[in-house]
């Protein structure tokens, strides 16, 4: 009888923090908009007044995009230090980083998202830039 209370005691302290939980959304302002998050539930089907489950899934969003931009700025970071070294002493000078749909879709792939794009997509920095003014 005392492992059944103990379970018990455990699921209220779940209840309670889930509950504490789901009040604090209700002050929390999230980076993406509540109707942007309602727009796209609505799309898919879902329709839900509660504002506390919208922001939920906004902060997973969040999350989501946050954990994806760290991947890709990894594989930004491993492909630019690739480089080879005659190249080295231009990029000393230039330590910008820029960020290719090919990190991007390297970063989603590890979350089991494909993305393919056109064989037009601009890659390349110097993509639509005048020739006279590339530092080539």
């Amino acid at each position: 009888m005392n492992q059944n209370q103990g379970g018990n005691d455990a699921r209220h302290d779940d209840d309670s923090a889930l509950t504490d939980f789901l009040a604090s959304l209700i002050d929390y302002t999230p980076t993406i908009p509540d109707e942007l998050v309602e727009h796209y539930l609505g799309k898919s089907g879902f329709q839900c007044p509660d504002v506390r489950l919208i922001r939920l899934v906004a902060v997973a969003t969040q999350k989501f995009v946050a954990e994806v931009a760290g991947d890709a700025l990894q594989q930004c970071k491993a492909r630019q230090s690739a480089v080879v070294k005659d190249k080295r002493d231009k990029q000393q000078k230039d330590k910008r980083l820029i960020l290719s749909m090919e990190d991007l879709s390297k970063a989603l792939r590890e979350y089991g998202v494909n993305v393919k794009h056109q064989e037009y997509f601009a890659d390349n920095p110097s993509t639509g830039i005048d020739p006279a003014s590339r530092d080539e």
